[in-house]
């Protein structure tokens, strides 16, 4: 090390530079050490230059692809509630669309023949279609392969019950769903029925039934 120039330090790479010892280091003149010190510094500079640029380009990629997302969640929410309900507006808005990072989502449900918009003030039949209306614009998004609802049906009248299914049947195509219920039409829709019964002699027994068979 004590033999090197100041430019030939400065030319060092960075994986010369990190195998230097304690004692290597303590040799350098203070000329060498500067120059040394400047190097790393301009190493320093350019990766950090390098990670911001990173970090902006990721940036506008996650606002790119999540205005996408979101505009399609918000198409296909109005499409569901729209076919739940029989009518009606629904959306989805957010608290401040500048800063996607910390805003929030808006939901606006308003029912045909109805002038509310806020969830709140819906019953809770409507605000449980609603929520399967949202959920069911999620994985048209985006499908997963794998789903559990659990009781979703449970505030449901028949008609909204018909309607769920036949959404239900739809999206089963793409996704696998595990639906617990307690709604005979529900069930009337589904490829295999598992169940647990009691008998008289008061044992649980767990039945299975495949009705595509």
């Amino acid at each position: 090390v004590t033999g090197l120039t100041s430019t030939e330090i400065a030319g060092l790479t960075r994986g010369q530079l990190t195998s230097f010892t304690a004692t290597q280091i303590g040799a350098l003149t203070s000329t060498q050490f500067a120059t040394l010190s400047q190097t790393q510094l301009a190493d320093l500079t350019d990766s950090s230059d390098q990670l911001r640029t990173a970090i902006a380009d990721l940036n506008v990629e996650i606002r790119s692809r999540f205005t996408a997302t979101f505009h399609t969640v918000n198409t296909k929410f109005a499409e569901y509630f729209a076919a739940f309900f029989g009518g009606g507006v629904a959306s989805l808005s957010l608290t401040d669309p500048h800063n996607l990072a910390d805003a929030g989502v808006e939901i606006e449900a308003q029912p045909p023949g109805k002038r509310i918009k806020s969830l709140s003030l819906l019953s809770g039949g409507e605000r449980s279609l609603t929520a399967v209306a949202l959920l069911f614009a999620l994985l048209a998004a985006n499908p997963a392969p794998f789903c559990v609802l659990d009781e979703v049906d449970a505030a449901l009248d028949e008609a909204n019950v018909g309607r769920f299914t036949t959404a239900l049947r739809q999206l089963a195509e793409k996704t696998q769903f595990l639906v617990v219920t307690h709604n005979r039409r529900t069930i009337e829709v589904a490829d295999a029925i598992y169940g647990v019964s009691m008998g008289r002699d008061g044992v649980s027994k767990v039945l299975s039934l495949r009705l595509a068979d």
